[in-house]
């Protein structure tokens, strides 16, 4: 994704939300010195905060606190707790009676990021967890898991955040990305020789066209110990219900 140019008064009051944040109260003075800027813009900043809600005047002498509403600005990290809280248990039990290891990964901001992993767990596993590392969409089988089952609209837009695909690779995503859908399941194309070896499954929340995918479910396995089509024929269906299983979950958990 190319990088954008910063827009200097959403920094700024980002960096002020920041500050704000890591104390109870502050006064203009503090923040004024550790934001490095002037009083009247500081003043400013903090009268736009308190004007959508964000911010509020304590007193004169403690100054301006975070309001509650910041809260609703980690919803969407709160939904991944969920997804990971409900996932642990159900992936842990899936490694320990098959053996392989599984990663649990979300989009964010054009790939795929990990957010689980049974690696430690496994006594077949030969990499690390890497959590919070981030994977190619295009190449990777839990990023083309994700393609293949979200939402029309959501695919393009995803497909455009990447860009510079010619038609003939475009061509050639489309094809993967049919037979995904028709399989249930998806690979990894690495682009260099590699004795491992991803299948991945979407874990989706509702039914037809409009599901909505919550992440990727993926298990890593040895081109030596099975092939491809052995791996979807072994162990497609177990994946698909097992990510039906966490869907189910953190819809639970999300409510509650």
């Amino acid at each position: 994704m190319a990088i954008q140019t910063v827009i200097e008064p959403v920094r700024r009051s980002f960096a002020l939300l920041e500050a704000l944040s890591r104390r109870r109260t502050s006064t203009v003075s503090i923040l004024t010195r550790e934001l490095d800027l002037p009083r009247p813009t500081v003043v400013r900043l903090l009268h736009t905060l308190i004007a959508l809600g964000y911010a509020a005047r304590v007193s004169r002498e403690q100054g301006y606190r975070l309001t509650d509403r910041v809260l609703g600005l980690s919803g969407s990290i709160r939904f991944v707790d969920h997804l990971v809280d409900a996932a642990i248990p159900h992936m842990s039990r899936f490694t320990a009676e098959h053996g392989w290891p599984l990663y649990l990964a979300t989009l964010s901001y054009g790939a795929i990021t990990i957010r689980h992993s049974t690696a430690p767990e496994s006594p077949m596993s030969f990499e690390e967890a890497a959590l919070n590392s981030r994977r190619p969409v295009l190449i990777s089988a839990l990023g083309r898991a994700w393609l293949a089952f979200c939402p029309e609209e959501e695919r393009q837009s995803i497909l455009r955040d990447i860009g510079n695909l010619t038609r003939r690779q475009e061509s050639a995503l489309d094809d993967v990305l049919a037979r995904a859908r028709r399989d249930g399941y998806a690979f990894t194309q690495s682009p260099r020789p590699s004795r491992l070896q991803g299948i991945a499954v979407p874990i989706r929340h509702g039914s037809g066209a409009r599901a909505r995918v919550l992440g990727s479910l993926s298990m890593r396995f040895t081109r030596s110990a099975m092939t491809d089509a052995e791996a979807g024929l072994r162990f497609g269906r177990l994946l698909q219900q097992l990510a039906r299983a966490i869907a189910n979950d953190s819809a639970t958990k999300g409510a509650g």
